[in-house]
């Protein structure tokens, strides 16, 4: 039992720094925070393979490093919390769907949708002062519209391309999400 906690804190570690790196590397970034980028896929990987219990320790450790390395669009504490701590802890939930059937693309989706519901819900309560505003070239005056578009906008591309490569590294990953050791 000892062995398998050590592997699972080190693999942990491993796709904690994965993930990190992974988000420096964005394709595009929004002005008041969120980029396209695909540092979840390491989290959604280990969630497969470990569960919701690692998976939710993996996301929490990611927010708060994604807090205190890109927290630049932090409003304050209650921001801080929705859009680093809680926003990327909930990514734990993908390892409620380890050993099920598409469990890494469920789980990817259901982790990547719950992401939204804390960025959407701090875009409704601090970042509405944005509204009026421009987004996608579109005038948004409703702050509700406003954090759909502007969150849903960067949140679909990174589930689409997460997805997309969660695909062609399925047939590889499948024996690594079942317990086996990859060479």
């Amino acid at each position: 039992m000892k062995n398998k906690k050590i592997k699972a804190l080190t693999e942990g570690a491993i796709m904690l720094a994965l993930a990190t790196v992974l988000s420096f590397l964005k394709l595009f970034e929004l002005p008041q925070g969120g980029a396209v980028c695909i540092g979840m896929l390491p989290v959604f990987i280990y969630c497969a393979r470990w569960g919701w219990k690692d998976g939710f320790k993996l996301s929490f450790a990611y927010g708060i490093l994604q807090l205190l390395l890109d927290g630049a669009y932090a409003w304050g504490p209650t921001s801080m919390l929705l859009d680093y701590v809680l926003a990327f802890g909930v990514l734990g939930f993908a390892g409620f769907f380890k050993n099920k059937k598409g469990g890494v693309f469920i789980g990817a989706i259901v982790a990547s949708a719950a992401r939204f519901i804390m960025h959407f819900i701090s875009g409704i309560t601090i970042y509405r002062i944005y509204a009026p505003t421009e987004v996608f070239n579109m005038l948004l005056v409703n702050p509700y519209i406003y954090s759909a578009v502007y969150n849903g906008g960067f949140m679909a591309i990174d589930l689409a391309i997460c997805l997309i490569i969660l695909a062609v590294l399925n047939k590889t990953l499948t024996p690594y999400y079942k317990g086996a050791n990859i060479n």
